[in-house]
């Protein structure tokens, strides 16, 4: 018995000097406590908002009113070299919340067991629309230009390498080389990689600072890194003076006629929004995002999108994955249409042609991820373009 207390003791002390050793290596490199990383790691993507601290949008004092309709969803929908009924399609493809907006009007709304009109979900990389629209405004007003340079903003960042030349433009078509790829590997191992070390960051100041070094010259080729984003939202908070929450709030949220409050998360209670990744919000407001786009820019009598900007943003400038156009932070899968789009199988389609808006948050988990985008693509494509 003796023996036996004996190994409990020492196996207790040798867990707690290995938890000890690790909150501070997890502190060290600037990552959550060991707990809250691994529930950040595990979480389905639908779990994940409350998962790092975040800023309150407030919504508008007057939300503009959604009215309703009834559309049949068709019986079946393409799916792989075949088709697949309608409702197999959501179950495929892990969809939480499904809208399809017609001429404004909401024809379509399907939210998956547990999930509500309120449900806040996640973005991930739909935020960096939101980024986009943002930046858009600030160049109308003036206050930046495409051709600024990043360290134009924070010359404390240059590194007499190239990366002295990453301009806005370039961040905005993931033009830019900076040395954050978006490749990473599922499982603890990915929990090391550049791209899931921005995410979990607790100081994002510190991993830009540590993560400078320059994949290729900027403009000499096009590759997705949604480190581009985030530089882009240094910039709003630096030219703003406030966070980048509050000047959504203000000039995007409320404007657009939102109705719920929304958040993005940050790298720590008072810190810098995670503009590439981390914006959230309920299915029917990220509709109104959408509505914008495929109005002129216009949510009501207010002017959200520039027209100017509006064309930037729905013309694309390069070719990136899937052979799917893309520029100013939006995907272009097919002629004429736009959509914001995340990982884990989020999307706000635009469809101006036949004024469609298709809103789909999803729970994609990363090992099912590889080509789900295409085959939800077309999915949304038959259902955007069919005449109702």
């Amino acid at each position: 018995m003796k023996r036996f207390l004996r190994f409990l003791r020492n196996t207790l002390v040798v867990l707690v000097a290995f938890a000890v050793a690790l909150t501070g290596f997890t502190k060290f490199i600037h990552y959550p406590n060991p707990i809250a990383a691994i529930r950040l790691g595990l979480a389905p993507a639908s779990k994940t908002p409350t998962l790092m601290p975040w800023h309150t949008i407030t919504p508008a004092s007057k939300p503009i009113a959604w009215p309703t309709s009834s559309e049949k969803m068709p019986e079946t929908v393409p799916w792989e070299n075949g088709s697949i009924t309608f409702q197999d399609f959501l179950k495929k493809s892990y969809t939480n919340a499904f809208l399809v907006i017609r001429n404004g009007v909401i024809t379509y709304e399907y939210y998956g067991k547990g999930f509500t009109q309120s449900t806040v979900f996640p973005s991930y990389s739909e935020a960096k629309t939101m980024t986009s629209i943002v930046i858009g405004q600030l160049i109308h007003q003036g206050k930046i230009a495409e051709s600024d340079t990043f360290v134009k903003y924070f010359p404390e960042y240059k590194t007499g390498t190239s990366f002295d030349k990453v301009t806005i433009q370039s961040l905005l078509d993931m033009q830019a080389g900076v040395g954050v790829s978006d490749n990473y590997p599922s499982g603890p191992s990915g929990w090391g990689v550049g791209i899931a070390q921005m995410y979990a960051t607790t100081d994002m100041h510190w991993f830009i600072k540590h993560n400078r070094k320059m994949a290729f010259e900027p403009g000499s080729k096009s590759e997705y890194m949604s480190v581009d984003t985030q530089l882009l939202g240094l910039i709003i908070k630096k030219v703003t003076g406030g966070s980048v929450s509050d000047y959504f709030s203000k000039n995007v949220w409320q404007p657009v006629g939102a109705q719920y409050a929304a958040t993005w998360n940050v790298d720590h209670v008072g810190g810098i929004e995670k503009t590439f990744c981390c914006f959230n919000a309920t299915a029917r407001d990220y509709a109104r995002i959408g509505l914008a786009i495929i109005n002129g820019g216009q949510a009501g009598a207010n002017q959200i999108i520039d027209p100017v900007w509006l064309k930037r943003m729905t013309t694309p400038a390069t070719i990136l994955d899937h052979g799917w156009g893309y520029g100013a932070q939006v995907w272009h899968p097919y002629p004429n249409i736009s959509t914001a789009l995340g990982l884990h199988g989020q999307f706000v389609w635009t469809d101006p042609t036949t004024r469609t808006v298709i809103v789909k948050s999803s729970d994609v988990p990363t090992s099912g991820d590889e080509g789900m985008n295409q085959k939800v693509a077309k999915v949304l494509l038959a259902i955007s373009s069919s005449k109702k």
